[in-house]
């Protein structure tokens, strides 16, 4: 059953699938069709978003357990709805204690000859045949030398103890000396620096404590994937969301494998569940029409619905205002590559230097390679993974590569071959030749070249760019979200229908959304920045003033990229009752200022700055000058931030695909990233508000407006499943570019029109609505936002549409 919409919601300790349950009347009240669990699975303890996972045999115990979430099921019954969970195919957890991860214990205890040794991407050709466990806080000899590392005998087995580290001792190496004994395992205890450069599991991007799992091997895929097909075909379960699908070795045969796993029945015909890809789309990249799901979890329409509400015509003048304010015009895409480039000589080395070593076995061993050197090879690969600009290509061993593939890797090494020298352009070539399978098929090297290319390509962008560029330009930090590009400002409506129409053509039911787990922002944080595209002259003016203002508070150590960033920060979570709290705002500085990697960072942080990023942000929010100043402004942008808010949320509730609600985030949530996204949502609030709009009082505030768009646009998909199911998308003719419209259903007869105001500052610069008009398909309409009004189909004035609200929904009437 393909859901009507989802909502998330992020089970862990401090809200368990009891929790959950207790929901499940607010999310049908809603209009919700589907819980959206993040993963389910016994993860690491304590873990509170679930992507360590440490038994695939378990539901999270720390959760409830399976009685908790069969209770939960219940309850989603009982109150007419579906489930759909998180899956994590790509890595698990490296715990601490490792006896909690059995697979690899077994691994650590008796290595390739573990029956779990298939599961983990491991290189046993390294010297010592043994697995980098990199946890040790200085170097291995000064460890032993200090008495850190203890034998322990009292349990059921002999283990090494290391503080809160536990490992498992090689069978007949119990009774040597305690040198020797560590020098024996199938593992090795190593510094902790020692993982970049040496690390020999594949791992999730740059995360030691995430291994990689080979589901590629049935076995594995049947052993990681068992209890949640059983909750598929129990009904428990009746879709499945897939996490970085681009981790994998083959993400079609993945899915492939999936699909045939949740069929219904044994022919091919049969359905499958309800499957979707966190597949990050970059610029106009497009999703492979053959795999096996119903799309992406949202991030392409995120970008395009938050394009709509921006004004290009802010671009030029907030450039100027960032430069002003940094003394800096470096352009991002230069960022970008400096960023990438960082990430693939330093904290990827190990992941590089596996494929450099496997290129020069392949070159050693041919003669009509034989002359291209190691050196050469490694630096032809590193800029190809710098150069590349999509998280992969797809590629597959055996296979003639697909033209888009070739497309993306003879781009890249066009930009390769101009930071290389001549003399290394015939090396580079022979690496995108072995990348593109073109060359070697006989030499199984050369298989796992294609597919450990593909797999770097990834952690390349997602480090590079989502995780450091992204925290290094602040023209608008609005647009440094997942899958983005801060260049890319402003979507206009007609790009936005084409887009629109394109996924109802070829990805009707595939996911929509605004925030997740991983957005940076909050949608709403997002929409309130927004608007500066509107007010770029005066943004600048007012962070001029506000500089003077906090002059006291800065530090000369403070860079002016970090300022600004502090600055759009207060103002985007600005909410009714003042400026974000003091603790939210420094943990994410620390998170922001350690991911740029300028001043600070998480391996070695650098405690003068941090400490005056701390003054700085402290001092702002304490200092009542700067408050009022902050005030004033946001009061100033505040209809703007309204018609922002409920306009993109509007759009992306009626628009094709099947639309997530992130928690809370019905009403307006000035959220940051994680961990700051997974705060407690007041529930008992939202219910309130909600029966009170129910029962039939006016919209006390924007958090009571955006929860009545929210449940009304859900209700009416769920009233008409087929109407948005199908995809049918059309778009309603306006006589201003300020109107959004759109109508859902066959184009001849739809049933739903949707209408978002959007740039509300040139629309009241240009005389506000006046006469403009949009024109409706024939027959009669009931505006459900506005009292159940009714009016007739062809020319409406849209002043008459939107008289209290900046969006209308319209149902066909009788």
């Amino acid at each position: 059953m393909v859901p009507t919409s989802t909502y998330r919601l992020q089970i862990q300790p401090a809200f368990t699938f009891d929790d959950a349950a207790a929901q499940a009347d607010h999310l049908a009240a809603l209009g919700v069709s589907h819980a959206y669990l993040s993963p389910v699975l016994a993860p690491a303890q304590g873990s509170t978003h679930g992507y360590d996972v440490v038994d695939h045999s378990r539901l999270n115990p720390e959760a409830g357990g399976r009685p908790a979430f069969d209770r939960l099921s219940r309850r989603l019954r009982e109150n007419g709805l579906g489930a759909v969970a998180d899956v994590v195919p790509n890595h698990v957890a490296v715990p601490t204690p490792a006896s909690d991860n059995a697979q690899l214990w077994s691994v650590l205890r008796e290595g390739p000859g573990s029956p779990f040794a298939s599961w983990f991407d491991v290189d046993w050709s390294v010297p010592d045949r043994a697995i980098l466990m990199a946890v040790l806080g200085r170097r291995i000899g000064q460890v032993l030398a200090a008495g850190e590392l203890s034998l322990d005998r009292s349990g059921d087995e002999p283990v090494l103890r290391y503080y809160d580290h536990v490992f498992p001792v090689r069978p007949g190496t119990e009774d040597l000396p305690l040198e020797q004994l560590v020098n024996r395992q199938w593992y090795r205890l190593a510094h902790w620096r020692v993982a970049d450069e040496e690390l020999n599991y594949r791992r999730f991007f740059d995360v030691d404590t995430l291994a990689a799992v080979r589901v590629e091997d049935p076995e594995v895929f049947d052993a990681t994937h068992r209890l949640l097909l059983e909750l598929v075909h129990d009904g428990s379960l009746q879709g499945l969301r897939i996490d970085h699908p681009d981790g994998l070795a083959d993400p079609r045969g993945y899915l492939d494998r999936l699909a045939a796993a949740t069929r219904t029945g044994s022919d091919e015909q049969d359905a499958s569940a309800w499957v979707v890809v966190e597949k990050i789309l970059e610029g106009d990249e497009l999703l492979p029409e053959e795999w096996a799901c119903a799309g992406t979890t949202g991030y392409d329409a995120l970008q395009r619905v938050g394009g709509v509400f921006l004004d290009p015509a802010g671009a030029e003048p907030l450039s100027t205002a960032y430069a002003a304010a940094t003394g800096t015009a470096t352009p991002f895409p230069a960022l970008v590559e400096e960023a990438k480039r960082e990430v693939v000589e330093n904290g990827l080395y190990a992941e590089v230097h596996r494929l450099v070593e496997l290129l020069a076995g392949i070159c050693h061993d041919d003669v009509n390679l034989r002359d291209h050197t190691r050196r050469g090879l490694h630096e032809a690969v590193v800029e190809l993974l710098v150069a590349v600009e999509q998280y992969r290509a797809y590629v597959v061993p055996g296979e003639r590569a697909p033209q888009d593939a070739v497309d993306v890797l003879d781009h890249a090494a066009a930009t390769a071959r101009t930071r290389l020298p001549a003399e290394r352009h015939d090396t580079l070539a022979v690496v995108v030749d072995l990348a593109l399978g073109r060359v070697g098929q006989e030499d199984a090297r050369a298989a796992e070249f294609v597919v450990r290319f593909q797999q770097t390509c990834g952690p390349v962008m997602a480090k590079g760019i989502e995780d450091t560029a992204f925290y290094r330009w602040f023209r608008l930090s609005s647009l440094n979200e997942v899958g983005g590009d801060p260049t890319r400002f402003g979507v206009s409506p007609e790009e936005f229908h084409a887009y629109a129409a394109r996924l109802a053509r070829d990805w009707p039911t595939t996911m929509t959304t605004l925030s997740t787990h991983d957005t940076k922002r909050s949608e709403d944080v997002r929409a309130r920045l927004s608007v500066l595209s509107e007010f770029a002259e005066e943004w600048a003016t007012a962070l001029t003033s506000w500089r003077d203002l906090a002059a006291g508070h800065r530090d000369a150590d403070l860079d002016a990229r970090t300022e600004l960033l502090v600055w759009q920060t207060v103002f985007g979570t600005w909410g009714s009752d003042g400026p974000i709290a003091a603790d939210r705002l420094l943990a994410y500085l620390q998170k922001a200022t350690r991911e740029a990697k300028d001043h600070t960072t998480w391996t070695s942080p650098d405690e003068a700055y941090e400490a005056a990023v701390e003054k700085f942000a402290t001092g702002v929010l304490a200092d009542e000058a700067v408050r009022t100043a902050v005030g004033e402004f946001v009061a100033l942008t505040g209809e703007a931030a309204r018609v922002a808010v409920l306009g993109q949320k509007f759009v992306q509730l009626l628009m094709p695909g099947v639309p997530d609600v992130y928690q809370g985030s019905e009403v307006v949530d000035l959220s940051l990233v994680d961990p700051d996204n997974r705060r407690p949502v007041d529930y008992a609030d939202r219910r309130r508000r909600l029966s009170a709009l129910d029962g039939g009082s006016a919209p006390a505030d924007l958090d009571d407006e955006k929860l009545l768009a929210v449940s009304r646009a859900l209700r009416v998909r769920r009233e008409h499943p087929a109407v948005f199911a199908r995809g049918d998308y059309s778009p309603v003719p306006t006589s201003s570019g300020n109107a959004l419209a759109f109508a859902r259903g066959a184009v001849d007869a739809p049933r739903v029109v949707a209408v978002a105001t959007r740039l509300p500052v040139s629309l009241q610069r240009n005389g506000g609505w006046g006469e403009h008009t949009l024109t409706l398909p024939e027959g009669r309409w009931r505006n459900v936002l506005a009292g159940d009004t009714v009016v007739d189909g062809g020319s409406v004035r849209i002043a008459d549409l939107l008289t209290d609200l900046p969006v209308a929904l319209l149902v066909r009437h009788g």
